[in-house]
């Protein structure tokens, strides 16, 4: 099918990242698959080739365009080879929409051209042990100082993808108690810097899949945040995380997406290769059935995804229309890799293969960013039921 969203600029952008995924990641990438973590030196390598800034204002180093079409093709191409950049998804995904919406002028100069060059690496701390998706049942709290000059943090969260390399970290705590009509009242965002007294990282998470990518427990015992570090106003936490799911979970969509297309990419290849019985496995009409049908599905996703890329980019998806593109790409991607892992019979369970480490990758899309079942919801609640 032809595609339209992206234009030559794209094209140029995918032929250069390609080359670089080829050269900087895929040599290096067993190595640091079994030691569960991508080097800090990789962001340098990534923010010299511009991936941090793309969204950034020139102002502050940036390229000043307004457009996820880039994060898009980096979802294609570091699936297509197999491979992850670890944490840094989170970096320009999750933090810098908060940044750009609710940093002044000055936390702006402080923070972005830092942001850009890699020397900060942000990530974002929301989810507690005990409450998962019950972001308004944080336990952590901070409090002002006496003078005004400093919030006094105490608490703990887990699940902080990008958490052991990170040097910001947008925190989200509760600055007063919930009032009884609205328990979600009373929650701040602070960008608190992670090598302040009294901040420390606890495990790094031994996770099902996503192992280049640093998942970690932090613990917050009266660390001191300067006042100028508070994001956006007090109070109001709740409703900025809100205003950043749609495009949370188009990235969740579009990357479930892209891992669908590359295992049929890796099955056909595996396929055409490998001999049963004299015969190429390709051969077979079961073998072209699946991958017809498996590439029926990647095509269907394949708009889905697009369609909600093209709307996010236009500042139109909704919350509903990113809830189904997210439920649909990742229940599309668990149908198609599982499909194109059985065609790798018993070397699809070897971790040497990259179907099998694309199965294990994949599992938490239906998970993190809200569930299937949250997403069915949204969804359920937009068609008035």
């Amino acid at each position: 099918m032809r595609r339209t969203v992206f234009n030559e600029d794209h094209e140029a952008f995918r032929e250069t990242l390609r080359a670089f995924i080829e050269a900087e990641v895929v040599p290096h990438y067993d190595a640091w698959f079994q030691e569960g973590i991508v080097p800090r030196e990789l962001y340098g390598k990534m923010a010299e080739l511009g991936l941090f800034g793309i969204n950034v204002p020139e102002e502050y180093d940036g390229a000043g365009l307004d457009t996820h079409k880039f994060e898009a093709i980096q979802y294609e191409e570091t699936a297509r080879a197999g491979v992850s950049f670890g944490g840094s998804g989170v970096h320009v995904l999750l933090a810098l929409p908060y940044i750009k919406m609710l940093a002044t002028d000055e936390q702006k100069k402080r923070y972005l051209p830092k942001f850009v060059s890699g020397e900060e690496m942000w990530a974002l701390a929301m989810t507690e042990p005990g409450t998962g998706s019950d972001v308004a049942g944080m336990k952590t709290t901070a409090k002002l100082s006496d003078d005004g000059t400093h919030y006094v943090l105490n608490g703990a969260k887990t699940f902080i993808t990008g958490g052991v390399h990170a040097d910001r970290v947008i925190v989200c705590a509760r600055t007063s108690a919930p009032r009884e009509d609205d328990r979600r009242f009373g929650i701040s965002l602070f960008a608190v810097d992670t090598k302040s007294e009294g901040y420390s990282i606890g495990r790094k998470l031994d996770k099902l899949g996503l192992r280049v990518s640093d998942t970690a427990e932090l613990a917050f015992v009266d660390v001191k945040v300067p006042a100028e570090d508070l994001l956006g106003e007090e109070n109001k936490g709740f409703g900025y995380l809100g205003t950043n799911l749609a495009s949370e979970r188009w990235g969740i969509a579009y990357g479930a997406y892209a891992q669908a297309k590359a295992a049929v990419r890796f099955a056909k290849e595996y396929v055409q290769e490998r001999t049963v019985f004299g015969k190429p496995v390709a051969s077979f009409q079961n073998t072209k059935f699946e991958l017809a049908a498996c590439q029926a599905e990647v095509d269907a996703a394949e708009a889905v995804a697009d369609r909600a890329l093209e709307a996010l980019d236009a500042g139109e998806l909704t919350a509903a229309e990113a809830a189904s593109a997210k439920l649909f790409c990742t229940e599309v991607a668990h149908r198609v890799i599982d499909r194109c892992l059985q065609l790798h019979g018993g070397y699809g369970f070897m971790n040497e293969y990259p179907i099998a480490r694309l199965y294990a990758d994949n599992r938490v899309n239906r998970i993190y960013g809200g569930t299937s079942e949250v997403m069915k919801m949204i969804i359920a609640k937009n068609m008035g039921l």
